[in-house]
C-alpha cells in the first residue's frame, strides 16, 4: 500500500500537518509534501487548507473512508498471519453515549483493563452516532430500536423508560391521573426527544409539547426533574439512583416508553472482529445481564402519591 495514504489518515485523524508529523516522526513540511505528491497523482484536492485548520474536501471525505478501510483490512491481514488475533492486544477504539457511558461503563472499565492488560483502550463519550465506517471507532454502544444491516450488533438488555418527577413538582402542581392530563403539567425533554410515544398494554398515546425548558442536553433534563421543574420521561438506568432514594417518583405508572428500545453492542459487518473487539463486546454482555438497574417500580411509590391517587 501507498505510504502515503497512512499519512493522509494520519493527518485527518490528528487535523493538523505538524500533528501528524510528530506521529510519524516526520517534519511538518514533509507532510505537506508528500500530501501535495498524493493529490497531484489523485488529481483531486483532498484537503482544503487554512492558516487555522484542515477540513476534508467532499472527494477527501469519501477517499478517506476508502482509506481506512484499507488499513483495517491491512491490520486484519497482519494479525491474522502473525497469530496475533488469539489474544486480545492493539488499541481498541470505542464509542459510548455520554451519560450511559459515565454512569454504567467507567466504573467498570478498570476490570476489563485488568484482565486484558495489552489492550490500549480509547473511549469516546459522545451522544452523536459514530461513524464505524469513516471514523476510527471498532466498537460502539448503540441505545436504538434499530439498528443498520451494515452493523453487527449484540443486545445487550432493553432500556425502560418511565415518567416520573420530583415529590416536589408533584405537591405544587398535582400528581396528573390520566395520560391526557400531562397537557396541564411541565414537561422535560432534550432536543429530539419529543414527540413521546407511550404504551399501556394495548392502549397507545403521543405526547408532543415544547419542553418546559429548551436544552439539548439529556443530562440536564435528569438534573431539572431532579430539581422540581417538571415531569420527564427518563431511561431506567439513567434514574434509578434516583428513584431508590425517592428524589424522584413514578408519575402515571402503566404508561412508558415502548419496549422496542434496546441497549446494543455493535461493530461494522464487513470486518472480522478482533480478539478485543470480541473481549469487550463479552465484558459488556456480562455486566448487563441482568441490567443493574432494573427494579420493581411497584416498591417505590411515594406516599404523595398514594394519599392524592
Amino acid at each position: 500500500m501507498d505510504p502515503d495514504y497512512e499519512l493522509f489518515a494520519t493527518v485527518v485523524e490528528t487535523g493538523s500537518l505538524s500533528a501528524a508529523g510528530r506521529a510519524l516522526l516526520v517534519s511538518p513540511a514533509m507532510v505537506s509534501k508528500r500530501l501535495a505528491r498524493l493529490e497531484a497523482r489523485l488529481g483531486v484536492r483532498l484537503l482544503h487548507r487554512t492558516t487555522r485548520k484542515l477540513a476534508l474536501s467532499e472527494a477527501g471525505e469519501r477517499f478517506h473512508g476508502d482509506v481506512l478501510g484499507i488499513l483495517r483490512a491491512i491490520r486484519d491481514a497482519e494479525e491474522r498471519l502473525t497469530g496475533v488475533r488469539n489474544e486480545p492486544i492493539g488499541i481498541l477504539r470505542i464509542s459510548v453515549p455520554t451519560s450511559f457511558g459515565r454512569l454504567h461503563v467507567a466504573p467498570h472499565l478498570q476490570r476489563f483493563l485488568s484482565a486484558y492488560p495489552k489492550v490500549e483502550l480509547e473511549v469516546d463519550l459522545s451522544d452523536a452516532n459514530a461513524d464505524l465506517f469513516v471514523g476510527r471507532v471498532d466498537l460502539a454502544v448503540r441505545i436504538a430500536s434499530d439498528i443498520p444491516a451494515s452493523l453487527n450488533a449484540h443486545r445487550l438488555c432493553g432500556s425502560r423508560r418511565i415518567l416520573c418527577a420530583s415529590p416536589a413538582y408533584l405537591t405544587a402542581h398535582g400528581v396528573p391521573d390520566t395520560v391526557a392530563a400531562l397537557a396541564r403539567h411541565r414537561l422535560l425533554a432534550a432536543t429530539g426527544q419529543m414527540p413521546w410515544r407511550l404504551v399501556n398494554a394495548h392502549k397507545r398515546h403521543t405526547v408532543d409539547r415544547q419542553s418546559h425548558v429548551r436544552t439539548n442536553s439529556s443530562e440536564l433534563v435528569r438534573e431539572l426533574a431532579l430539581s422540581g421543574v417538571g415531569i420527564a420521561l427518563r431511561s431506567l438506568w439513567d434514574v434509578n439512583d434516583a428513584l431508590r432514594d425517592r428524589l424522584l417518583v413514578p408519575v402515571l405508572p402503566g404508561w412508558e416508553g415502548p419496549s422496542d428500545l434496546g441497549i446494543f453492542a455493535v461493530y461494522p459487518r464487513a470486518s472480522t472482529p478482533t480478539p478485543a473487539v470480541t473481549a469487550f463486546v463479552n465484558f459488556l454482555v456480562e455486566q448487563f445481564n441482568p441490567p443493574p438497574w432494573e427494579i420493581a417500580l411497584s416498591d417505590l411509590r411515594h406516599p404523595l402519591i398514594l394519599e392524592m391517587t
